[in-house]
């Protein structure tokens, strides 16, 4: 069974940072495109970063500038953190780990993140 390891949600006030974790077994990690997602209640879930096994970035529009997204190889770890949080940020945070060649789409159980106004 796969597993994705989430932490580091919390509530926060706005401006404040936050740094999520996600941990994996290495034969996930090491092929896999890591990403955090975001959902908030009855909407749809939406990227907020991604990173490639070679380390390639991409970024939501409404978090570039404030959210690094980074991965540790030796850990199997992935990280996401945010800076100058807003109350808009507020949301349930899923790690995923994704690979097309290989046929790979596994969830976390999510984390949540509360940013107070």
């Amino acid at each position: 069974q796969v597993q994705l390891v989430e932490s580091g949600g919390g509530l926060v006030q706005a401006g404040g940072s936050l740094r999520l974790s996600c941990a994996t077994s290495r034969s996930i990690f090491s092929i896999s495109t890591m990403g955090w997602y975001r959902q908030e209640p009855g909407k749809q879930r939406e990227l907020v970063a991604a990173i490639t096994s070679g380390s390639s970035t991409t970024y939501a529009d409404s978090v570039k500038g404030r959210s690094t997204i980074s991965r540790d190889n030796a850990k199997n770890t992935m990280y996401l953190q945010m800076n100058s949080l807003k109350p808009e940020d507020t949301a349930v945070y899923y790690c995923n780990a994704k690979s097309f060649l290989y046929s790979i789409d596994y969830w976390g159980q999510g984390t949540q993140v509360t940013v107070s106004s």
